[in-house]
């Protein structure tokens, strides 16, 4: 079995840098494989192996960095992959504050006028959030306007040039060049500069409301390149739209604002200090994920509950009044800046960069025997929606595997342009349905051989923005369209889309499935209309609407809030329940098959997410089964030598340390007294708060939070910070910064009950005690995201088929290295073992091979009962 080696970012691209900008540093995954794990196998030992669990980031031994240093840097023709591990690069976030004695301190001496204060702080934050969101929004919008205005305007003076004295070849090549052009200037900002910004963002931003630390993700310098890479992602052709990523943009500007300062240009204006903390940015963050996803489509309700489906771990009634008032003034600042630039100051009619317009309930209404045809049609958005799903997961494979270097990544950005162009050119020069040109809202007609006063319908799909195609599509007249034009389309344009998403280009996947949905459901309501003979009800904008949203349903499997975002982009609260039949059936139908498109390529990365419920195969598993061990503690007075030694130790590079009681009698058991943090440890040792061995009772430096917000959220790392011999003698006094109240369950609590109290309180570390509160374990995010295994019995197909090839002995590799040598030998019986052992030894694991290697370990207690 093949497992990544290197940084993999979510462009698929390996890191040269992390995001402390240690460049060369490769990251193994959680089973410790990869260059990295085999630099220092000569140094594992079978404790040592059991810790790896316990790693929240790995750095490589010294003579590693010495390595990559002399030798240049090869970028392989094939990073070999496996979604199924999770990666080590990814850290958790500290949403679970530490009520340390200064931070009880603090919160006591502020009075009721102060909590006034801060609350009112954090309105102002909301509004600028909205504000900032809106006006990023209304930039990207008039930009995308006038350059796609530009470039549609030269290509048609091209082809209505041509078409009359012959040569169209070369508006083809004109066509063609100007896409590929702009695409690669665009795909060439991100693959160089900040790959994080690719895609829509949806993906990190649900990491980030879950917990995760994804590197970059909320930079300055992630918000001007997402910016521009989205209007030159949509300007360029592509199948995309500039929709999705306004969530990411309002994230980014949230987490701005929130901290009163930018570490990208090194200005602190000293303002909202209180906020600098995981947690309240984590709040502000779905404020600002809010305020995008009304700023998008001009639906401030779909946005708070776009925050509250899709990301936030956390929720109160206070914090949806904010992320609502955040999510107003985003669309109303939206609406009245496009106001003012389209003439009518007044007329507030551009609540967001889409509007769907306005379906007239008496022209378009629907009767109780459409339900079933409703219903129908969310089966066939969840199909075409699982479809596109696969054939994406198989690209995105591809993609990680081969095409991992920046400039490839730029050759592909500019095929897909290239190809998305000549595709549309082919497919207008072909079609022959020709509409008159009176009364109609095209924006750029072309007439090709059309007649006079008639223009070619096929390029209102292909000759526009996708926005404007959707709306064409709900609202053009019957008869606007050939059935022969909506198939072609609907067929080229799905595969089209596939094959974009996952471009290392800025670009979001909401509209173009809006497109697909809305050209096969205009053709379901053509068909149904031809065979109902022209009944009134069959109109075929209506059920263009419908399968807008079951396409986008099965794709994206969203449904409380994509069904109030539809409603708030139409305007019509009558069609609500037929929006959620659709949706819940297209979610269901697409849920069989394969999971959502954001939740697979978060598997794809290997990123450590907790979904809302514990596996339905744990309820067997108790703590003592999952947790980490053993575990790395500190005693309340340390040495700083051995804190040094500890933080620096790059095979263990462990975040949370339980402190126990200094006993000089080690007789005694030493109990949990608290837990500390590496990033406060760093700051203790950075302001050198210690004192010597001789005269423990030197009054120490006074720290203050202050100290630790203005270290946060880039800690320095600990080669950074020079300890004397001398200094490595005193003592580290921790009680007065630990959190002297961690979170801890015994050993004998099940599985379903952990992660419940893990993922609900948004924690990142949780102590494992026994009746004696005596530490035996630490159950982190990792050693919950892991795929919980079943049990083997002797009788177990899955021993029986083991030894048929090594293509299935790789899901028993999984569960040995699952329970890492804990309790393996006594779920596996022993009979299996003769069956079970030759195909994993095999020369394709590599890994294996290694006498250090995690089955290797385990084999001295498998042929014992």
């Amino acid at each position: 079995m093949a497992n990544v080696a290197k940084k993999v970012s979510w462009s698929g691209r390996d890191r040269d840098d992390d995001e402390d900008g240690r460049a060369g540093e490769t990251t193994p995954l959680l089973n410790g494989t990869g260059p990295g794990a085999a630099g220092s196998a000569r140094q594992l030992t079978p404790s040592s192996f059991l810790r790896i669990g316990q790693l929240s980031n790995v750095d490589l031994n010294e003579d590693i960095h010495e390595l990559e240093t002399e030798l240049p840097r090869q970028h392989p023709n094939e990073i070999p992959h496996n979604e199924k591990l999770l990666s080590l690069k990814y850290e958790s976030l500290d949403y679970d504050n530490s009520e340390n004695q200064l931070f009880l301190e603090e919160e006591r001496r502020i009075n009721h006028a102060a909590f006034r204060t801060v609350e009112i702080k954090r309105w102002v934050i909301c509004a600028m959030i909205g504000i900032l969101t809106g006006l990023v929004a209304c930039f990207i919008d008039i930009v995308v306007e006038n350059l796609a205005g530009l470039k549609y305007r030269v290509v048609k003076d091209n082809i209505d040039k041509f078409t009359a004295k012959g040569g169209l070849s070369f508006s083809l090549l004109l066509w063609a060049t100007l896409n590929a052009s702009v695409v690669m200037v665009g795909s060439v900002i991100v693959a160089f500069i900040e790959p994080v910004a690719a895609g829509s963002g949806i993906p990190q931003i649900k990491c980030y409301l879950n917990g995760v630390k994804i590197p970059h993700v909320v930079r300055l310098k992630t918000l001007v390149i997402k910016v521009c890479g989205v209007i030159l992602s949509v300007v360029g052709g592509l199948a995309v739209g500039k929709e999705g990523p306004m969530i990411h943009s309002g994230s980014v500007i949230a987490a701005g604002i929130s901290q009163g300062r930018s570490t990208s240009l090194k200005r602190d204006f000293k303002i909202f200090e209180y906020f600098r903390r995981d947690t309240e940015k984590r709040d502000f963050v779905s404020a600002g994920a809010a305020a995008g996803v009304s700023a998008a489509f001009g639906a401030p309700v779909g946005g708070v509950l776009f925050s509250l489906e899709e990301g936030a771990s956390f929720w109160n009634q206070f914090l949806t009044w904010r992320i609502f008032f955040a999510s107003m003034i985003s669309t109303f600042t939206l609406n009245s800046v496009l106001s003012v630039y389209h003439g009518n100051a007044w007329d507030l009619s551009s609540p967001g960069l889409i509007n769907f317009g306005r379906f007239d309930s008496e022209k378009m209404g629907y009767t109780i025997q459409e339900i079933p045809i409703f219903i129908f049609m969310g089966v066939v958005g969840g199909i075409l929606g699982a479809l596109f799903n696969a054939l994406n997961y198989w690209l995105t494979m591809f993609r990680i595997r081969y095409i991992h270097r920046p400039c490839l990544q730029v050759v592909e950005a500019m095929l897909v342009a290239a190809v998305t162009a000549t595709v549309g050119f082919v497919m207008i020069y072909c079609s022959r349905d020709c509409q008159p040109i009176q009364g109609s809202s095209v924006a750029y007609p072309l007439q090709l051989f059309c007649a006079d006063g008639e223009y070619n319908s096929m390029a209102t799909a292909f000759f526009n923005t996708p926005e404007k195609s959707v709306v064409n599509l709900f609202h053009d007249p019957p008869g606007s369209y050939n059935p022969m034009t909506l198939g072609m389309f609907t067929l080229m344009y799905f595969f089209l889309a596939c094959w974009t998403y996952g471009l290392t280009v800025s670009a979001g996947v909401f509209i173009p499935s809006l497109l697909i949905g809305a050209a096969w459901g205009r053709l379901f309501g053509i068909s149904l209309s031809y065979l109902t003979k022209g009944s009134i009800w069959a109109d075929p904008g209506k059920y263009a609407l419908m399968g807008a949203a079951a396409q986008l349903g099965g794709i994206v499997r969203m449904t409380l809030s994509l069904t109030v975002i539809m409603m708030e982009a139409t305007g019509n609260v009558t069609y609500g329940f037929p929006i959620m039949l659709v949706l819940m059936t297209a979610k269901i139908v697409g849920d069989y098959f394969v999971e959502g498109l954001y939740d697979m390529h978060i598997q794809l990365q290997s990123v450590p997410f907790l979904h809302w419920e514990a596996p339905v195969t744990s309820h067997s598993l108790t703590a003592r089964e999952v947790m980490s061990t053993p575990v790395t503690c500190l005693r309340r007075i340390e040495r700083v030598g051995t804190v040094v030694d500890i933080l620096s130790d790059t095979s263990s590079n462990h975040n949370g340390f339980p402190v126990v009681e200094s006993n000089a009698d080690t007789t005694q058991v030493a109990g949990l007294r608290g837990l500390i943090l590496r990033s406060q440890l760093i700051v203790l040792l950075k302001h050198k708060v210690f004192v010597e061995r001789a005269n423990l009772n030197l009054v120490q430096r006074r720290l203050k939070l202050k100290d630790f917000r203005d270290a946060y959220p880039r800690f320095p790392p600990i080669q950074s910070i020079h300890v004397s011999q001398d200094e490595r003698d005193c003592m580290i006094d921790l009680s007065e910064f630990m959190n002297p109240s961690p979170y801890t369950v015994p050993q004998e609590a099940s599985l379903p009950r952990v992660f419940k109290l893990f993922r609900a309180l948004g924690l990142r570390h949780l102590v494992v005690v026994d009746n004696r509160n005596e530490v035996v374990g630490m159950v982190t995010r990792k050693d919950l995201a892991r795929d919980v295994p079943r049990p083997l019995g002797a009788g177990d197909p899955l021993l029986q088929e083991v030894g048929r090839g090594p293509g299935q002995s790789v899901q028993v590799l999984q569960c040995l290295e699952h329970w890492q040598g804990r309790a393996a030998p006594a779920l596996l019986p022993v009979a299996a073992f003769p069956r079970l052992l030759p195909p994993l030894v095999t020369p394709s694991s590599a890994s294996l091979r290694d006498q250090n290697s995690p089955l290797a370990l385990l084999a001295p207690g498998i042929g014992s009962p």
